[in-house]
């Protein structure tokens, strides 16, 4: 008995690891190709400088693509504020989610390296690093960065969302990636996301009010997902249930969930085999 019980859990904790794994991977992955594409559209090339509608629908193509790909084994959060806005609203677990953060990061990172690699030495100049405008104030850029991850996130939180929708967000988000840059691009480059601005900015070692980039999004971020979550469309989780989730308990319960129903099916399966061959005879 005691030995089977360890081997359940020995299981449960496989399962639980594998998922997790593909779904951290699959952020590193999804971060890395958001950057190489969206960062490589800014680039400043002599014969074809990039204009603001390049931009943007480079970001906005690339954003759809990736979360087409991803969004089934991760949420496609590619962005550590979105990461933070689905853990304020009790949709993911804090271990999850500092992984995924890691993930971005270091993908963001990844992208950046390889792109930087790749393009010419006289191309490269500031290499796409978010900066703020002469005629623009801190307090301008944190507030435009806010509004804009604002609105990014409460797209992702509406086309995401199963009580709202069954498709694929990727043309939506895509579009609120775009709409973001169509008028962040002047006052800030446009970051809404800490991850891109990150991998830029250690590739070329600039972080001057590189602060703007993790603070104007994040508060956006948190700010979204409370209007989202408790707001406009409150669910109807307990503080237990909340705890659970934040503590990762709550993935433990669904993969222990998930065992017992394939025992259940594959008995219920053996038990049809049966009767057929009782028919027979």
């Amino acid at each position: 008995m005691e030995s089977g019980r360890r081997s359940l859990a020995k299981a449960l904790v496989c399962r639980l690891c594998t998922t997790i794994s593909k779904a951290v991977f699959a952020e590193f992955l999804a971060t890395g190709l958001y950057v190489f594409f969206g960062v490589g559209s800014a680039l400043r090339w002599p014969l074809a400088l990039p204009s603001m509608l390049q931009v943007a629908i480079t970001f906005n193509l690339a954003t759809a693509v990736i979360v087409q790909i991803t969004w089934k084994a991760s949420g496609a959060h590619v962005n550590p504020a979105v990461t933070l806005a689905f853990l304020v609203g009790s949709q993911i677990s804090l271990p999850r989610a500092v992984a995924y953060v890691a993930a971005q990061l270091a993908g963001a990172t990844a992208g950046a390296a390889l792109l930087y690699g790749v393009t010419p030495g006289d191309i490269r100049d500031t290499f796409g690093v978010n900066v703020v405008r002469s005629s623009v104030s801190t307090g301008q850029a944190v507030a435009v960065e806010l509004v804009l991850t604002l609105q990014l996130v409460l797209c992702v939180f509406a086309s995401t969302d199963s009580r709202q929708t069954t498709g694929s967000p990727a043309a939506t988000i895509g579009a609120s990636v775009a709409v973001g840059h169509l008028i962040g691009i002047y006052f800030t480059g446009c970051s809404m996301n800490p991850a891109r601005s990150f991998g830029s900015a250690v590739i070329v070692g600039k972080f001057t009010v590189h602060w703007i980039f993790w603070v104007g999004p994040l508060t956006g971020a948190v700010l979204a997902s409370l209007i989202y979550n408790f707001i406009l469309f409150p669910d109807t989780k307990t503080l237990a249930q909340r705890l659970a989730i934040l503590t990762g308990t709550a993935e433990v319960q669904e993969v222990e969930g998930v065992e017992p129903q394939k025992k259940e099916s594959q008995s219920s399966s053996e038990d049809t085999e049966m009767e057929n061959v009782c028919q027979v005879a």
